[in-house]
């Protein structure tokens, strides 16, 4: 078989090779280091990985692209596994309100917040969303994400405007390197009109929203806001069970503020993923262990909003909880779409090690998305998603924080970004 790439001495090879499964406990920390590495690539696909020289059973010609790993780390592609991708607007004025004491619900009150961008997303239009995702797409990309999720959730009881996002996502993962997974987050928030009767909303969400979004195959999975003062965990439980009639994965925001029960129901309802989980409870902990529901960790977003509040990192995976790391990528509470300052706080403020980060943003990514036989890890087989870090080992690149460290990023064989 002939290489159309091949990336040769590799001082370090993160190949995270293993079983295709979300990895736990000490797993985490076995990230199929070799060093001097050798990856081959035919086209789109991983040919070989090893050490040293290739194999006489690999071809090369004139036409094969060599790259020099020499003091490089190189890792499968950071999978983003939450994100809000598509919305219209910024909020950036609200930034002068928080420092001056000004509380979310006040801010909300004043037509900001979670308001401001619904209005902003249903007044753009198709182009102006479509733009503005893809400018954020070319910085993920920029910092080493070749997967990314994007939710729906700015429409709220506007279906119109919930599936404008999601057509937006779809013709950017035709058009973009970066692969878009769509999620529907019908449930981001009780409408005002809904909010003294919230289940007439949960009925119109189950009898009309949920079937159209299966129909027009816009969506792979379905979210929803458990938390204090948006949806209940019986809702929550009602919108989850629907999704699933429609074939839509079950995942949750969950115990983001309040231990509300909604990790104990990410596992009831065989949820994907249970994401946030600042405030989850040992039970909730527990039972995800049990059902082996990713947590999918958002850091940054502890860290913007500064209540002094991050997940529990270090006790989940020691309960044996598959952890996966996101940036959660939104216009209010991260407004960032760097996934290497995320992988810092990970380490720094979480206390996770260098190797259970990169497994969190690799293969338990992946299988955040249902996707670990296709990405996530380098081996033969595997789609070539590949990152080359110009950093002489991994440790380097979480302790040198808020620089890109990125050289080069190949995505389905192709160098995308150099």
């Amino acid at each position: 078989m002939k290489a159309t790439i091949v990336i040769k001495n590799i001082s370090n090879l993160i190949t995270m090779e293993g079983p295709n499964r979300p990895r736990v406990k000490e797993e985490m920390r076995n990230i199929g280091l070799i060093q001097n590495g050798i990856v081959a690539i035919n086209e789109d696909e991983i040919i070989y990985v090893g050490n040293g020289k290739l194999p006489s059973h690999i071809e090369v010609g004139e036409e094969t692209i060599f790259i020099d790993g020499s003091g490089k780390t190189v890792t499968p592609g950071l999978v983003d596994s939450h994100t809000h991708l598509v919305h219209g607007g910024s909020r950036e004025n609200e930034l002068a309100m928080k420092l001056n004491g000004m509380g979310y619900l006040d801010i909300l009150k004043m037509g900001g917040g979670i308001h401001s961008t619904v209005k902003a997303t249903k007044e753009a239009s198709f182009e102006e969303l479509y733009d503005k995702a893809k400018k954020s797409l070319d910085i993920m990309l920029s910092y080493g994400v070749t997967t990314v999720e994007a939710k729906s959730g700015y429409g709220i009881d506007d279906f119109d405007t919930e599936l404008k996002q999601l057509e937006v996502a779809k013709k950017l993962n035709e058009d973009h390197p970066i692969d878009i997974i769509s999620t529907f987050l019908g449930a981001h928030a009780i409408p005002e009109k809904y909010k003294e009767n919230s289940n007439e909303f949960v009925d119109k969400l189950i009898k009309e929203m949920i079937p159209e979004v299966s129909n027009r195959h816009l969506a792979k999975f379905c979210d929803v806001f458990c938390e204090e003062g948006v949806f209940s965990v019986e809702q929550s439980r009602k919108i989850l069970n629907a999704g699933k009639k429609y074939d839509l994965i079950p995942k949750i925001h969950a115990d983001e503020i309040k231990p509300l029960g909604g990790a104990e129901l990410a596992a009831e309802a065989g949820c994907i993923t249970a994401d946030h989980l600042v405030a989850a409870s040992d039970e909730g902990m527990k039972k995800m262990a049990e059902s082996r529901v990713i947590a999918n960790l958002l850091p940054a977003t502890s860290f913007n909003l500064q209540t002094g509040n991050f997940a529990k990192a270090r006790k989940m995976i020691e309960t044996g909880i598959p952890v996966s790391l996101s940036t959660d990528y939104n216009p209010g509470s991260c407004p960032t779409e760097n996934m290497q300052l995320v992988m810092s706080f990970a380490s720094l403020i979480m206390k996770m090690t260098p190797e259970e980060v990169i497994t969190a943003a690799t293969m338990n990514g992946a299988c955040a998305l249902g996707l670990e036989k296709k990405i996530g890890s380098i081996e033969k087989g595997k789609q070539a998603d590949i990152v080359i870090f110009d950093s002489p080992n991994l440790n380097y690149i979480i302790y040198h924080f808020g620089i890109n460290h990125v050289e080069k990023v190949i995505k389905k064989g192709i160098i995308v970004r150099e």
